[in-house]
């Protein structure tokens, strides 16, 4: 988790690289293709071996024995499609793209491989290190995934093309908005504190600020040492996945979109952290700060130090995307079996949620240039996220596999490291697990054999109190945080803006990671009170002039030469 831009995180890695990159070509020996059955999900007449680059969970639940190149579903798609599945090499986190960057700068890059980051991406492709997909999706994607990506009207699909050709499969990213507090809600029973009257999971900044003081006070978690509320040093995120302990939900109480391009009143492209509604939010924090009321230790506590608060009993409230209950807040259960945890968004002051539409892409599938059958990655996509996601008998078919999504097996254990989804599938599934926990449909009506594999889990969590934490998560993550979003919806509350730009120009490599440093001091010192709130507007003059005008009308530019959309 690192202070920036998901753009500008890696800019100077890119630029380290940019050297090594342009001189290597790939020096891996190639094969003959082998033939395969007719379809997309036609087998290998002779077993293909695919060697990958695998992003991994330090905890992702496996069964005892199976690992990530050797579980159920490497061993699924060697029985469907006759391919092998062998890892070059797996890592966690920032060590995964350490690894990526060492493979990029030698040449030797895996047959397939996840890649994170559109800027590295961008450098493959500039120095032809990958396959260009365009025929291997069009003559082997089903029509199903054809229409899963077709739903988000060439949104996702144009993340990955390059002068009309689809050089990776993309992962889709939806608009699951909005940033959710997670909060104890046995907390607020014991503590006696009453709040969301009117019942629609919104709070106020007022109220939530209640909810921070009323914890800190009275420490209803019996730890001794009590925190209000936490959040990580580099404040903001750009992106819904990765706004975890983010004040996020705060500044869209405040209409500020950090992090991002987007048009202000006049029309003019702005970057949301240089707005006033940034400001006001900064400003708000820094009240809290000094009333002890925001964490003390806020500006040197790390993400594992915030979770160590929850875990602990010091901290009841959890910022960050819906499904955090499901990888996040499930340890903290696990620890207090007590813990139940409330969803909730932060509103402005007409009671409206402001929200960004999210970038349609969300991190990408790569064949490494050379490799004789690039058609398997996409294969692959349809054995995920077709065959299996739409499968009738899946308990039948691939018990392995059913009991994976019953243990909660993390879905990194794929080979395929994105996930694919049509535009509206969160709320289509959330109303299938609804109408099926209601009565309102049948389990055999349920369409997706993992929202079905959730059904049993909820209905094992409300049998009573021998549920496992996996079940206890499933039912939070869904009946609280994707409710959530289903209520707002439908009454609509959701008030949208849609960021124009999230490309990369010439500057922000150049500039990005400088700016992005300065954005985190300042902010971390208005909060702190080591810097004075009215030394924002030096901050923005200071941005501007030491790049930030400049990649301003860049951005305008690039605008102006697509029509003005965006992208």
């Amino acid at each position: 988790m690192r202070a920036y831009g998901a753009g500008w995180r890696i800019m100077g890695l890119v630029c380290i690289l940019a050297a090594g990159v342009a001189g290597c070509g790939g020096n891996r020996k190639n094969q003959e293709p082998i033939a395969a059955e007719e379809g997309g999900m036609g087998s290998y007449q002779e077993v293909l071996e695919c060697s990958f680059g695998r992003r991994t969970l330090a905890n992702p639940k496996f069964p005892d024995g199976d690992t990530y190149e050797d579980n159920a579903y490497t061993r699924y798609v060697l029985e469907k499609l006759n391919v092998r599945v062998i890892d070059d090499f797996e890592a966690n986190g920032e060590d995964y793209d350490r690894q990526v960057s060492l493979a990029i700068a030698s040449g030797e890059l895996p047959d397939a491989l996840f890649i994170g980051s559109k800027d590295i991406l961008d450098e493959l492709v500039e120095n032809d290190l990958v396959e260009d997909l365009t025929q291997a999706y069009e003559d082997y994607a089903s029509e199903y995934m054809k229409e899963v990506y077709d739903s988000y009207d060439g949104r996702c699909l144009d993340t990955a093309t390059y002068n009309g050709r689809l050089m990776a499969i993309p992962g889709t990213n939806l608009d699951s908005a909005p940033c959710v507090a997670y909060v104890r809600q046995d907390w607020l029973e014991k503590a006696g504190l009453i709040v969301d009257e009117d019942g629609d999971h919104c709070l106020t900044i007022e109220e939530l600020e209640r909810i921070g003081r009323t914890f800190l006070e009275k420490d209803p978690g019996g730890s001794g040492n009590p925190v209000g509320m936490a959040f990580v040093p580099y404040l903001t995120a750009d992106d819904y996945g990765g706004s975890g302990y983010t004040m996020n939900a705060v500044t869209s109480a405040f209409g500020a979109y950090p992090k991002l391009w987007i048009r202000d009143e006049d029309g003019n492209v702005v970057y949301g952290s240089t707005t006033p509604q940034m400001k006001a939010s900064l400003g708000k924090l820094a009240e809290w700060f000094e009333e002890g009321v925001l964490d003390p230790q806020f500006g040197t506590r790390t993400w594992d130090d915030i979770t160590a608060l929850l875990t602990n009993n010091q901290l009841g409230i959890a910022f960050g995307p819906w499904h955090i209950p499901d990888w996040l807040l499930n340890n903290v259960k696990g620890m207090n079996p007590e813990a139940e945890f409330a969803a909730f968004t932060v509103c402005d002051g007409e009671g409206r949620v402001n929200v960004a539409h999210s970038n349609a892409g969300n991190g990408y599938m790569v064949v490494r240039k050379g490799y004789s059958n690039p058609e398997v990655i996409v294969k692959m996509l349809n054995l995920f996220f077709d065959d299996l996601v739409n499968h009738s008998g899946l308990e039948q078919e691939a018990p392995e596999i059913a009991a994976y999504m019953s243990l909660g097996v993390d879905n990194s254990a794929r080979p395929f490291q994105v996930e694919v989804n049509a535009y509206t599938s969160l709320l289509d599934d959330y109303a299938d697990i609804k109408g099926c926990m209601n009565g309102e449909i049948t389990m055999e009506e349920v369409r997706t054999a993992e929202s079905k594999s959730i059904v049993e889990s909820i209905r094992r969590y409300l049998k009573g109190p021998k549920a496992e934490v996996s079940d206890w998560s499933r039912y939070t993550s869904r009946m609280g945080g994707i409710e959530l979003i289903e209520s707002l919806t439908k009454k609509g509350q959701f008030r949208w803006e849609t960021p124009v730009f999230r490309g990369t120009t010439k500057t922000m490599k150049k500039s990005g990671a400088s700016l992005g440093k300065m954005e985190e001091e300042t902010f971390v010192g208005i909060v702190t009170g080591s810097v004075p709130l009215d030394r924002f507007d030096g901050f923005v003059a200071d941005w501007k002039a030491q790049g930030g005008e400049k990649i301003t009308a860049e951005i305008e530019e690039a605008l102006a030469a697509e029509g003005g959309n965006g992208r």
